[in-house]
This record gives structure tokens, C-alpha cells and sequence, in this order.
């Protein structure tokens, strides 16, 4: 497996690329291999994965995270479609508290996106029918699932569509903006 990682803006933060070998029948690609993540400096160890499919253009959800003990590290792609996935910095003692990274993610551009524990995660998508398959390290636990305002002003996060297009679930119009965030990660 060929593994290319790319550092952002937010160092924890991290765009991991596969190879892809194509030819006239389609295409192959090992998008995951422990070992190959371990060599590469990415030691974790996934116990759940997730699929979502998102019939409308505009769909976003977010900004999810669990906290502790239940936190969860994230390894997220797109298998059709396009979205444009963010995370945002909740660890109040990081450098980087508040401030977020923001990646397009396609099945064109095979781009994956490594979220560490004491961010949250969102994304918005950009094409109708997009499903985005993504890696947890910890369980779904419920009451310690929680979310941050997609729109809160002090985040400045453009998500490439304008607010009257976006299309969310009640749940996620009901987060609270960071200032309002309880610390969950000192």
C-alpha cells in the first residue's frame, strides 16, 4: 500500500491519500491498512465503521463529537459524491482552540481526512447523492454525543453554500456556539 499523508494548517489534522491503480475495468485502492497507518505515524486502532448517504445537495451534519471517555477519533472519505468536511478544535489548552481545517473530499479526488479526538466534525455536501464512509476508534455512545453550532459566527467557517441551502436535522439546529461549549477537552 502506497500512503501519502499531508499535514494542514491544524497539525492533528491530517489528509491521507491511497493509491488508486485503474485501468479500462475500473479501479483497486487499499484505502486502509493497519500497518501501513502504524509506519506512517498513525497508530489507531477503529472499532466501528459508518456510512452515510445524503440525497440532497446541501445535506450537512455537524458538528458532532463525543466526549470522553467515548471520544473518537475519525478517518473519513467519500465513495460518491462531494462534500466539503471541517474540523473544528475543541482542546481548550491547544494553540489552535477554536480554529478549524476544511477539506474537499470527493470520489474523484480519493482524499481522506484523519480527525483526532477533541475536535468536532461536520461536513456539507456538495452534489446530491453523496455517501461518505468513515472509521471510529470508540463506540457510538449516546450520552456522550454532542455538537457544536454549524454557523456560529466566531468559527467563520465557509462552507461553500450559501445558509438558505443547507438542509439540517433538528438536532443539529440546537447546538450550542463555542462560547456556550462546555470544556470537554482540557
Amino acid at each position: 500500500m502506497l500512503l501519502y499523508v499531508e499535514r494542514t494548517a491544524i497539525a492533528d489534522v491530517k489528509i491521507i491519500m491511497a493509491k488508486k491503480i485503474g485501468d479500462a475495468r475500473g479501479f483497486f485502492s487499499e484505502v486502509y491498512n493497519r500497518r501501513a497507518f502504524a509506519e506512517a505515524g498513525i497508530d489507531l486502532e477503529f472499532v466501528q465503521d459508518n456510512h452515510a448517504f445524503s440525497a440532497r445537495r446541501g445535506t450537512l451534519r455537524g458538528l458532532h463529537f463525543q466526549s470522553p471517555p467515548y471520544a473518537q477519533d475519525k478517518l473519513i472519505r467519500v465513495t460518491r459524491g462531494r462534500a466539503l468536511d471541517v474540523a473544528v478544535d475543541l482542546r481548550k489548552s491547544s494553540v489552535s482552540f477554536g480554529r478549524h481545517v476544511s477539506v474537499e473530499l470527493s470520489a474523484e479526488n480519493w482524499r481522506q481526512i484523519l480527525v483526532p479526538i477533541g475536535f468536532a466534525h461536520g461536513y456539507v455536501t456538495l452534489e446530491p447523492d453523496t455517501e461518505i464512509l468513515y472509521k471510529v476508534t470508540n463506540y457510538y455512545a449516546p450520552d456522550h454525543d454532542h455538537g457544536l453550532a454549524w454557523n456560529d459566527p466566531a468559527l467563520a467557517i465557509d462552507w461553500g453554500i450559501a445558509a438558505s441551502d443547507v438542509i439540517l436535522s433538528d438536532k443539529d439546529r440546537r447546538h450550542p456556539t463555542l462560547a456556550d461549549l462546555p470544556s470537554y477537552f482540557d
